[in-house]
């Protein structure tokens, strides 16, 4: 299947084609100005540094997703999800994790509501997923 042709960079003046939003070095940019200014710091402060490492290490036992491997198909892990999540009272305990690829990640999300839902705790406490 062919690929779609690439666009020019949003990034003012950034005259770099690319197949996302942002060149790879206005990605990065991108990235940090969330961080500092879009992201709620309730949602930096439960996703720090230990849960990088849980998430790693979880993601390092866990290399395929496991909705997936369910129905016998082999797909890598790309997302490590809360069952229950943190705005909920769900912790980083091991058996609260499940490793996703993005296609089962989204649709989790997609059918439990979340995404769109206004009245949603990911509404509420600005988190992505």
């Amino acid at each position: 299947m062919p690929r779609k042709p690439k666009r020019p960079c949003s990034y003012p003046g950034c005259p770099d084609l690319t197949d996302g939003r942002f060149c790879e070095k206005h990605q990065k940019e991108e990235n940090k100005r969330y961080e500092k200014y879009d992201r709620n710091p309730a949602v930096r402060r439960r996703y720090g540094r230990a849960w990088k490492r849980i998430r790693d290490s979880y993601a390092a036992e866990h290399p395929l997703c496991e909705e997936c491997l369910t129905k016998g198909r082999y797909v890598a892990t790309e997302e490590i999800h809360h069952k229950l999540p943190l705005a909920q009272g769900g912790t980083h305990d091991r058996k609260n994790l499940i490793a996703l690829c993005k296609e089962c990640h989204a649709r989790i999300h997609a059918l439990s509501g979340e995404r769109w839902n206004k009245n949603c705790c990911h509404y509420k406490c600005g988190s992505s997923f």
